[in-house]
């Protein structure tokens, strides 16, 4: 009798937490800590970097685009690969580019070999998100644990987020350069702890070749129309070519959902309203949160004077708040309903965004800092809400699939930001004229996206 009880304990045991759970947590933690560190530590660095290559603001926008616009356009078929080759060998591999590429990027002896260099991080870094979560989901079978464990994955991204501003700033005191070297040491930790896992099995997941082309080049034909025509005007050949090949990439990569044989987003979902809510509710946040980052990045470096730590430093009280903000919207959800998190968060950014275009030119930074908190704020209580509703409202069957789509459109709402605001901000005679009008856009289109959400359906 005892025996076998003590038996029975030692396979619940063995279902809860499987071998190498946790050097596995700690590897997807690291991973998920510096992609998201990333995102974030090169917009105080910008100035640096174009005084170190001499770039416009182009090339500038390029080196944040380059990332996110790789991170956005592989998201949707990364999830396939990571099944295809196994959830550990798919994050070693995603992780390892993701290392090498950050290098590359420390070494890069051109503004054209940086932003190249940033495209293969975006690669990599497209591939860590979704076998980091397959990796967690083999190593804690039980769904409490589990939920346990991608907590703390999440944890990863909120402290990366923190730290990115700050980061970049501090580093940036030594060299710019510094902010990509740094990733190094994190990602080798992350390599040798995910040595301690075991292999993951194989699975048989077809590739949508056709769609996942198409949404390469719609992706980045409308990144790179935007952004040269911050440059040339839209009205230039090369911007009007790149304006239609969007198009035209964009009609192949549905044409390949709804006739093809494996795609990668089934059009049912895409015809699901609360998908494409959610995928305009995170499009918008993204805009709006991003946008602002970069806007604010340039602004008081470049004519407040700031330096790049001060840069930092005056992003944190927003991004400190922003972590802690992130577990309250499952409370407010659960009090009043999935929609008031996604409706408020929107409206508390829309609100902040207004307000940053308010202080005139000789305002206290003080000011800005504070007036930039709801902003945060708002983006933190909205997404895990809007992300939550989500999950609960498609089949678990494509309940991947999609968060896959909301993760991409919240990572292309990230880099058309930085496309267009780029442009609106240019010219350095108008910039404060372009911050506003920036400002004043993202958070015009974060209230459409709030008006729109009162759509969603309330939960059966």
């Amino acid at each position: 009798m005892f025996t076998s009880s003590a038996s029975a304990r030692r396979s619940a045991g063995s279902t809860a937490v499987r071998r190498g759970s946790g050097p596995a947590l700690a590897a997807a933690l690291l991973g998920f800590f510096v992609i998201t560190l990333d995102a974030l530590v090169v917009n105080v660095a910008l100035p640096a970097i174009g005084r170190g290559f001499g770039g416009g603001m182009t090339g500038l926008q390029w080196v944040v685009d380059g990332y996110t616009l790789m991170f956005a356009a592989l998201l949707l078929s990364s999830g396939a690969v990571s099944d295809r080759i196994g959830a550990r060998q798919a994050f070693g591999a995603g992780l390892a580019v993701f290392v090498a590429a950050s290098a590359a990027c420390g070494l890069a002896s051109s503004l054209g070999v940086l932003i190249v260099a940033r495209l293969v991080q975006g690669a990599g870094a497209s591939v860590i998100v979704p076998a980091s979560l397959a990796l967690i989901r083999e190593t804690f079978p039980d769904p409490a644990r589990r939920a346990r464990a991608i907590s703390i994955w999440a944890l990863g991204g909120s402290v990366g987020a923190a730290a990115g501003p700050v980061a970049g700033g501090l580093l940036s005191l030594i060299s710019w350069r510094m902010i990509f070297f740094v990733n190094l040491p994190v990602g080798l930790v992350a390599l040798f702890l995910l040595t301690r896992t075991p292999r993951s099995p194989r699975r048989d997941a077809p590739f949508d070749w056709i769609g996942q082309g198409a949404a390469v080049l719609a992706m980045g034909s409308l990144t790179y129309g935007a952004i040269e025509a911050g440059a040339d005007g839209f009205g230039t050949a090369r911007v009007l070519i790149a304006l239609a090949v969007a198009v035209v990439a964009a009609v192949v990569f549905l044409v390949a959902q709804a006739r093809g044989r494996h795609p990668m987003v089934p059009l049912p979902l895409l015809r699901s309203r609360t998908m494409v809510i959610a995928a305009a509710v995170g499009f918008a946040l993204n805009v709006g949160f991003y946008g602002m980052v970069f806007l604010l990045s340039l602004y008081l470096q470049q004519a407040r004077g700031l330096s790049a730590l001060a840069t930092g430093l005056a992003f944190l009280p927003m991004t400190v708040l922003t972590a802690f903000v992130s577990p309250t919207s499952a409370w407010f959800a659960a009090r009043f309903g999935p929609r008031m998190p996604v409706v408020a968060g929107q409206c508390l950014m829309a609100v902040g965004l207004l307000i940053l275009c308010v202080p005139p030119a000789a305002s206290p930074t003080w000011l800005l800092v504070l007036l930039m908190i709801p902003v945060g704020t708002g983006g933190s209580l909205a997404v895990p809400a809007v992300t939550s509703l989500l999950l609960d409202r498609v089949p678990a069957a494509r309940a991947g699939t999609a968060s896959g789509v909301l993760n991409t459109s919240r990572q292309i709402g990230g880099a058309l930001a930085v496309a267009v605001f780029g442009a609106l901000v240019a010219d350095q005679a108008h910039f404060f004229t372009g911050l506003h009008t920036s400002l004043l856009t993202a958070a015009l289109l974060v209230l459409a996206a709030a008006a729109t959400s009162l759509l969603l359906r309330p939960a059966p």
